[in-house]
């Protein structure tokens, strides 16, 4: 594990090693901790305008999971189960990480789109570490089923990305590509705020390429296995779940159908529910002053 403090005394970035692969870690602030965890293809940084509202009150723990920002590349399918274990690892981590007084602290975890998966599958494996799960435009599947042949999609996705990398294709094109999802995914005129030199340093690499579309390939795979934790493991009795979902405030029936989903989600799961009004996909981009009330007011 290597470490560095970005700041004289709050900010620290390091590199842990779990299951062989190094995560990048950013942990910020002081008090109880807050994971945040985000979706498919994003960085750590894509956090960047909640973490510095929550860190004056809150530990605020950020990593990239395997192929993602700064960390190792993937090496393995991912797994709800896996997920979930992970943060458990990263929280394992953190008192050597950022020296901060946090064994056996419960944590609040905020999973964002298919985060969403992980955080809740951590509530159900993890209860005892669970302080309160906060749901940011979570990824959604009602009746997903395990895709047969999961061998074979890892191999297909290992292969497509073999030959867009051989033709250059992260180099070329990976900036250009995280830029317009960013664009894509936002209401009005948001445009991505993350640094020229960060996009660069992570977009243009293979790395981030194959960890996106390994996540992509076993998508429904992680969605099922979640659907079968909730017929065996309850989450935990006490524990608030909150279920943000974003609206673009246009109306049309494909953003109405997507508010209902996320409202039978928080009903199933017993959580507090609020549309952010308007937001699109990156919520946390959007409107982080919602994402940071969640979070506050949710243990209250």
């Amino acid at each position: 594990m290597t470490s560095t403090s970005t700041s004289a005394s709050s900010s620290h970035r390091s590199f842990i090693r779990i299951g062989g692969v190094p995560h990048h870690v950013v942990v910020d602030g002081s008090g109880p901790v807050c994971v945040l965890s985000t979706g498919l293809g994003m960085s750590w940084f894509d956090w960047d305008p909640v973490a510095r509202l929550l860190a004056p009150s809150f530990t605020v723990v950020r990593f990239d999971r395997p192929g993602h920002g700064l960390s190792g590349p993937a090496t393995t399918p991912p797994t709800a189960a896996g997920e979930a274990h992970r943060i458990a690892a990263i929280l394992d981590a953190l008192p050597a990480v950022a020296s901060r007084p946090t064994a056996g602290r419960p944590a609040t975890v905020v999973g964002h789109s298919v985060a969403g998966f992980h955080a809740e599958a951590f509530a159900r494996l993890h209860p005892a570490r669970t302080a309160a799960v906060v749901l940011v435009d979570s990824s959604v599947e009602e009746h997903a089923r395990t895709p047969g042949a999961p061998a074979l999609r890892t191999a297909a996705a290992r292969t497509l990305a073999a030959a867009l990398t051989a033709t250059g294709a992260p180099a070329a094109l990976g900036p250009l590509a995280r830029r317009a999802t960013v664009r894509l995914s936002r209401t009005g005129d948001g445009g991505d705020p993350a640094p020229d030199a960060l996009v660069r340093r992570c977009y243009r690499t293979s790395r981030v390429l194959r960890g996106a579309l390994l996540e992509n390939a076993h998508y429904r795979a992680v969605a099922a296995e979640l659907l079968a934790l909730r017929d065996r493991s309850p989450l935990p009795d006490g524990v608030p779940v909150a279920v943000l979902a974003a609206h673009d405030g246009k109306g049309g029936r494909s953003s109405l159908r997507w508010l209902d989903r996320q409202r039978a989600l928080a009903g199933q799961l017993g959580a507090r529910f609020e549309v952010a009004e308007p937001s699109g996909h990156l919520m946390m981009l959007d409107r982080p002053d919602l994402v940071v009330r969640a979070v506050q007011e949710i243990q209250r």
